[in-house]
């Protein structure tokens, strides 16, 4: 962590392309081959800072109570973690801020940003997999389920059997499809609270703005998912 923090106050700094690699190295207090024993570009440097702030999330949406609906335990995660000053410096969100904003204009920065975004994704998926399956869900959520089930007539064709339970690679299937929608609401909102220049408190912070994104999936069958 140490050489991804150096990096990034050198991207905050000067700037990526005024940015080498022998610098980071220099800034760490290492030689440049072991900087390259751990990353292949100096983009790569800053992707555990990347995946510090995804992690937090993903944990803190695994720590959520039992019997915690999905949805609240969604936006009680990104409330607790994406809040400026919850748990990390004003300087680590103005790092933050900067090195999210430079995925905009940087393809080479992007693609790790996307990378860790994946990687995020797929853990998301197995945590909402096991508070479903654990029977985190809310007799709302069956409500929900119940009427999607009565709209959707593919899928009690195609992913059910003769007992009439779901079938789990159709869960599977919608667990990932969750997944990447809450991360998609997540992204969007750091995404475009980097974007912004407005710093004043009327101004919506990253928090608030993936908490009306992840509002889309207050409705999502939940329930539906645990019949298998």
């Amino acid at each position: 962590m140490e050489i991804a923090r150096a990096a990034a106050g050198l991207f905050v700094r000067q700037g990526l392309k005024a940015t080498r690699a022998e610098d980071i190295a220099q800034a760490a207090g290492i030689a440049p081959r072991t900087f390259y024993r751990y990353f292949a570009a100096k983009e790569e440097a800053v992707a555990p800072l990347y995946e510090a702030g995804a992690r937090r999330w993903v944990e803190a949406v695994r720590a959520a109570p039992p019997g915690t609906p999905v949805p609240q335990a969604l936006e009680d995660a990104v409330r607790s973690t994406l809040r400026p000053g919850a748990g990390e410096s004003s300087d680590s969100w103005t790092w933050v801020r900067t090195l999210v904003r430079l995925t905009h204009s940087t393809p080479s920065l992007r693609r790790v940003w996307a990378e860790v975004c994946q990687t995020s994704e797929r853990a998301l998926a197995e945590v909402l997999a096991a508070r479903v399956r654990a029977g985190t869900t809310t007799d709302n959520d069956a409500e929900h389920a119940a009427r999607a089930a009565q709209a959707d007539g593919t899928s009690r064709a195609g992913s059910t059997g003769s007992t009439g339970r779901v079938d789990s690679a159709a869960v599977d299937a919608r667990l990932r499809f969750a997944a990447a929608v809450a991360s998609a609401a997540v992204r969007a909102a750091v995404e475009g609270w980097a974007a912004g220049d407005g710093t004043g408190e009327d101004q919506p912070g990253p928090a608030e703005l993936a908490v009306a994104n992840l509002a889309t999936l207050r409705d999502f069958p939940w329930d539906a998912l645990t019949e298998f």
